[in-house]
């Protein structure tokens, strides 16, 4: 699903009215039309039931009173209550307002009033429709606004958000100041990134994305991110053939684990296992792989000299280039360490492999000590998979900076070093180095457990391995890591959940999104 900002839309509008002839006033209609199906599908078609409409002043306020007009029709009780004088309103919306019943209407401009006024009317209300402010609101709400806001959320009824729920920043989800909490949110032509990152995601309820008659060349030409869901992640997958093998499907070279940190590097290699890598290497501290033996089954374990320190060093460099050979991905710094050999270390092998590379946890520490030796990385498919703590290390920045505006900083990042970036969190980021963006919907909030990013590694270098291009393989895999917590949490709940568990449900997630062919099924007598 495609999801564009707020200042997006309001040029693809520009463009539909000024450059292909299309009316407002025709655009107010479908919109309003689209909100009443809604309101149908949602809460019941019959008449006499009763809805009440907070509307603006302004085109969102427009649709709400088409709204109005069309519930009116249908046999239905609506109050409309309009939080502006009736000289301020002008435009198409004044033409939509002019043709409700004088009786249907009321204007509220004095703060304190609301609650006195409105309060018997909203309690018997089947569903309120916001219609106050629409995604081009940039201030915080405050004064009757906020007061309408808390009415409409303390209501107890099913709420209806026309275009988006007032209060929350069309482009970065944002609250400002206090936000509508919508049961169902219709909005128009195109979902909008407020509609998909938090905090807006929480507030937007079921989200339906209605055709109102904006060119569907306009929308698809805008610029704009891909929002990941089963059915487009589905598309991506690959069905294996009936007569593949172990060789068909990948060898994974994982360079992780030190002291205290080997189950950093058992996650990473049994994940690239669940996640369907033909055979999977995982190079080790020598002083550890006996431990590590024990912790990966179908892994193959490398130890590599470390004099007994429990962590490697670039000494070990010469063995690692001599594990290239024949593998097809290599990810590097799960559970490694940060002594000043092993970043010397990661730093060699960045300048020398050539392979698909993923570079997580220690090794992203590592990196952030001069991120410009990515400039000299041999590899051209990198990726690089921070959670925002290491964004800020990486950039020099705070998190602060990092989470103001998660979706330009990657796409910085990204460009200026020409790699592929995982900002991970709630809608983690996908970017490639052309600003290719992805945000993706999947996942919990069971997954803020240690771990996790290993999993994550492990499916990455897997797919990268089985032969995905590299953005492919980062979309499928945060989507799959997500999908499988979900799955888990389905089972167990969200709390509690571990890694492990993630790592045990990749292969159901796997199934769940491209299922066997019937001809797989076995036949029984």
């Amino acid at each position: 699903m495609k999801v564009i900002a707020a200042q997006t839309m309001q040029e693809l509008d520009r463009q539909a009215i000024q450059e292909h002839g299309i009316p407002g006033l025709e655009l107010m209609e479908h919109a309003g039309h689209a909100c009443m199906e809604a309101i149908f599908h949602e809460f019941g078609y019959s008449g006499g039931k009763r809805a009440f409409i907070f509307a603006g002043r302004g085109n969102n306020g427009g649709d709400g009173y088409v709204i109005a007009r069309l519930l009116l029709q249908s046999g239905w009780q609506v109050r409309v209550c309009i939080l502006a004088e009736r000289d301020r309103i002008c435009g198409d919306a004044a033409i939509n307002l002019e043709q409700l019943p004088p009786a249907a209407v009321s204007y509220c401009t004095v703060p304190g009033q609301l609650a006195g006024q409105f309060q018997e009317e909203l309690s018997q209300a089947d569903v309120i429709v916001d219609a106050l402010f629409g995604t081009g609101l940039n201030s915080e709400v405050v004064g009757i606004h906020q007061e309408a806001v808390e009415l409409i959320n303390a209501a107890g009824c099913p709420i209806l958000a026309v275009d988006i729920p007032s209060g929350i920043h069309g482009t970065s989800g944002r609250v400002l100041g206090c936000a509508v909490r919508a049961t169902v949110t219709v909005t128009f032509a195109a979902a909008k990134l407020g509609h998909v990152l938090y905090p807006g995601a929480d507030h937007t309820g079921r989200l339906v994305v209605a055709d109102i008659g904006i060119p569907a060349e306009l929308v698809e030409n805008a610029s704009g991110c891909e929002f990941l869901t089963a059915e487009s992640i589905a598309l991506l997958l690959r069905r294996r053939d009936r007569q593949a093998h172990k060789g068909h499907f990948g060898h994974s070279l994982i360079v992780a684990g030190s002291r205290g940190k080997t189950g950093a590097a058992a996650l990473s290699a049994n994940s690239a296992v669940r996640a369907g890598s033909g055979l999977v290497t995982l190079a080790v501290p020598e002083s550890l792989n006996p431990i590590l033996e024990v912790k990966t089954t179908e892994a193959m374990t490398v130890p590599l000299a470390d004099s007994g320190s429990g962590y490697l060093t670039d000494s070990a460099f010469p063995a690692i280039e001599g594990l290239l050979p024949g593998k097809d991905a290599l990810a590097i710094g799960p559970g490694l360490g940060l002594h000043p050999a092993t970043v010397a270390l990661v730093r060699a092998l960045l300048k020398t492999a050539d392979l698909p590379l993923v570079i997580d946890a220690d090794g992203l520490n590592a990196v952030a000590q001069d991120a410009n030796c990515l400039l000299d990385k041999k590899s051209t498919h990198v990726v690089l998979t921070p959670h925002p703590g290491e964004m800020a290390r990486l950039m020099g920045a705070t998190i602060a900076d990092v989470e103001n505006d998660r979706i330009a900083t990657a796409r910085k990042f990204a460009a200026a070093f020409g790699v592929h970036l995982i900002l991970k969190g709630s809608r983690t980021i996908i970017v490639a180095p052309d600003g290719s963006t992805a945000i993706n919907g999947s996942g919990n909030p069971g997954m803020a457990s240690g771990g996790m990013g290993d999993v994550l590694t492990g499916i990455i270098v897997s797919l990268l391995g089985q032969g995905y291009n590299c953005h492919d393989a980062c979309r499928l895999g945060v989507f799959i890591h997500g999908y499988a917590a979900d799955l888990v949490a389905q089972d167990k709940g969200e709390i509690g959940m571990n890694a492990g568990d993630v790592l045990e449900k990749l292969p159901y997630a796997y199934h769940n999104l491209l299922p066997l062919p019937k001809e797989n099924s076995v036949c029984r007598p």
